[in-house]
């Protein structure tokens, strides 16, 4: 193997350690999204169960 073979081995090897520390920090920026939109989320409330009308409620009996 001449120097300029092993010169580009290593130029490899840091291209291949660079993308996988970056693909690393993508999916860690992803999960913290992810937890950060499920923590600030609101609630989704569905009103349309009985056709959108309003239930009385009997509490005096």
């Amino acid at each position: 193997m001449t120097a300029a073979d092993k010169t580009i081995e290593h130029a490899m090897s840091l291209v291949a350690q660079s993308r996988s520390l970056r693909e690393r920090a993508l999916e860690r920026r992803r999960e913290l999204q992810r937890r950060t939109e499920m923590m600030t989320a609101k609630p989704v409330y569905i009103l349309k169960k009985n056709g959108g009308r309003q239930l009385s409620l009997r509490l005096d009996s």
